[in-house]
């Protein structure tokens, strides 16, 4: 009896080893017959959304970058004349400082004008109208256009505006030189209160700036209407000085 104890023993730890051995091998084939998962790949330009469709990250759908604009700000229109310009276009002009243009935006938009009538007695009067305006534009981020593009369409658009003139006669459109990027003369004769005036109107772009000058005049009692040839070559050196502002207004 006292020999049968001890070899019980053993026969009991024999019984209960294959049965841990039995455990630890089934927990053994059951990680090993899980499919590991390959981790998501870094630096990929997308990820997909569960339906199959890839999905643009933020960096690949940043807006294009565009040139910023070159003038922040606009001089001010009836400053950009100087004194003995202004004298020489429009000699009597009823107010020298000229009449600023009402506008709710002095950043994006400026202008000017003048107007007076010469009276020379006997000899008539000669009537002189000069206008000046400034158009801004900013660079837009969002829609991939530069401010200087902006400004193109307007050039172009203004351009389009002149040579609409209702009741314009011998219209004329010349590219000009010299004055901004790019430029344009627009000439026509066009009959007002009883007489013919002669008009001229500049428009060029300066980077993001597109700026428009207008110059007419006509003769009364008498006096002989200037023609569009002598009209022309003061709007262009007014032209000019406008465009040569713009920098000053930027330091």
């Amino acid at each position: 009896m006292h020999r049968t104890a001890p070899r019980l023993a053993r026969v009991l730890a024999c019984a209960v080893v294959p049965v841990m051995l039995v455990v630890s091998g089934c927990s053994s084939d059951s990680d090993s017959g899980k499919k590991s998962e390959s981790p998501a790949k870094t630096g990929d330009s997308t990820q997909g959304d569960g339906s199959g469709t890839a999905l643009e990250t933020p960096e690949a759908s940043k807006s294009p970058e565009v040139e910023p604009a070159k003038f922040a700000k606009l001089p001010a229109a009836c400053k950009s004349m100087p004194e003995k310009t202004v004298k020489k276009l429009v000699p009597s002009a009823k107010k020298k400082n000229g009449t600023p243009s009402r506008t709710s935006d002095t950043m994006s938009r400026a202008g000017c004008s003048w107007n007076g009538l010469d009276d020379n007695g006997v000899k008539g009067s000669q009537y002189r109208w000069l206008d000046l305006s400034y158009q801004r534009y900013d660079s837009e981020t969002a829609l991939g256009e530069s401010g200087a593009a902006r400004a193109g369409e307007t050039y172009q658009r203004e351009l389009a505006k002149a040579k609409a003139t209702e009741g314009a006669k011998k219209l004329a459109t010349a590219p000009l030189k010299g004055v901004g990027d790019e430029a344009s003369t627009i000439t026509y004769q066009l009959r007002k209160t009883g007489e013919d005036f002669a008009y001229v109107t500049v428009v060029s772009r300066v980077e993001n700036v597109v700026v428009s000058l207008t110059y007419n005049g006509t003769g009364y009692a008498g006096a002989k209407p200037p023609t569009v040839a002598d009209l022309t070559q003061d709007a262009v050196g007014a032209a000019k000085e406008a465009v040569a502002s713009l920098p000053g207004a930027n330091k």
